[in-house]
């Protein structure tokens, strides 16, 4: 037996009370609150569950199991573990006496199906008119930040805007923790890794990104960017790697851009705000802005909005392509009327014929 398949066998044994649950296919979240309070999110929306761990012993034996594998520990001194499961689900965990209630083990689970801007269209989170737009910007090298809270889908919407890169690309792909699949064939999954016991072997995305500037890239994808490297992204950008595309936690396009810049002062180069901000505004082309439905649990994409630079008080300007309107159809993406700025591009590079549904947008 091979070493994950070992794993797999133990995992089966400490896990055995949500086993089932790791196995249904319609659960995409599986949140353990201690030994008796288990929860799952089932289409965006949250359920509790009969499921309990028989002591908390049995619960932890379960997450130094998980930490074994990934050969790292969890302890007083180290109580917060990020791991992965053989099959690509996402582990986090916290411990007391960071977690006063006991053990808290979360699972989210990966997806086997990768999604596409067409599926989207499918399942009602996005229009034929706006998926043909998005295709169109990510040929046309748009720059694009894929925005929203915690569980709206972001990696799993960056993930469908990225079959419109064209095959013949070489993409590099920086992540926190593995979760992208992307359809090229000449695509690099590079991933970060925390340290070690000792404080060693710690690779920051940071240092991932700088990396792949060296790798002979067409594309950086950055599943999320949480820390300074914003900076060296938004630099990139602006010298010659366009076409970027990446996700940040932000509930609006403005706040998407406020949060790109602040990201950018947290790294190690003194940089004044207006500077960030500049930089910020010439690099970002597109905020693609994702939302959950507290009714439904649906996921859908809410704005896609150009961002259109600095005013004359150094604040960011936007335009609203798309919006989410609510009419009696229920809620739909529709084009406001505006056309994008950058719409001349269509023709230089000879894409008029794919722009069928979305000729309006490129007038």
């Amino acid at each position: 037996m091979t070493r994950d398949e070992i794993f797999s066998a133990s995992l089966q044994y400490f896990l055995a009370p949500i086993r089932d649950l790791l196995g249904d296919h319609d659960v995409t979240e599986i949140m353990v609150n201690g030994p008796d309070e288990v929860f799952v999110e089932r289409g965006g929306r949250l359920f509790s569950t009969d499921r309990t761990f028989s002591s908390d012993d049995a619960l932890r034996s379960a997450v130094h199991n998980i930490a074994q594998y990934v050969g790292r520990e969890i302890n007083a001194d180290q109580p917060i573990l990020d791991a992965r499961l053989p099959d690509g689900s996402r582990v986090h965990v916290v411990i007391p006496p960071s977690s006063r209630g006991g053990v808290c083990l979360t699972i989210r689970k990966f997806r086997r199906d990768t999604l596409t801007l067409s599926d989207f269209v499918r399942l009602g989170s996005l229009s034929e008119m706006a998926a043909e737009f998005l295709s169109i910007a990510v040929r046309l090298r748009k720059n694009i930040l894929v925005a929203g809270g915690t569980g709206t889908g972001k990696t799993t919407f960056l993930n469908g805007l990225s079959f419109a890169i064209p095959a013949d690309e070489r993409i590099i792909v920086i992540e926190d923790s593995s979760e992208l699949r992307l359809g090229q064939p000449h695509t690099v999954y590079l991933e970060a890794q925390t340290a070690d016991s000792a404080g060693r072997g710690a690779v920051s995305i940071r240092q991932l990104f700088m990396a792949s500037l060296r790798m002979r890239p067409d594309r950086i994808i950055v599943g999320e960017v949480r820390g300074g490297e914003a900076l060296d992204m938004l630099q990139s950008m602006l010298s010659g790697h366009s076409g970027s595309l990446t996700t940040v936690h932000a509930s609006t396009p403005r706040d998407a851009l406020v949060r790109l810049e602040t990201l950018s002062l947290m790294s190690d180069v003194e940089l004044p705000v207006y500077v960030a901000r500049a930089q910020a505004a010439s690099a970002i082309h597109l905020v693609v802005q994702l939302s959950r439905s507290s009714e439904d649990g649906r996921r859908r994409v809410t704005r896609i909005t150009e961002q259109t630079g600095l005013d004359d008080a150094n604040r960011y300007t936007f335009r609203d392509l798309f919006r989410l309107d609510v009419g009696r159809r229920g809620p739909e993406l529709v084009h406001t009327g505006e056309g994008a700025s950058f719409a001349g591009e269509l023709r230089e590079q000879g894409l008029e014929s794919e722009a069928r549904l979305s000729a309006s947008v490129w007038k």
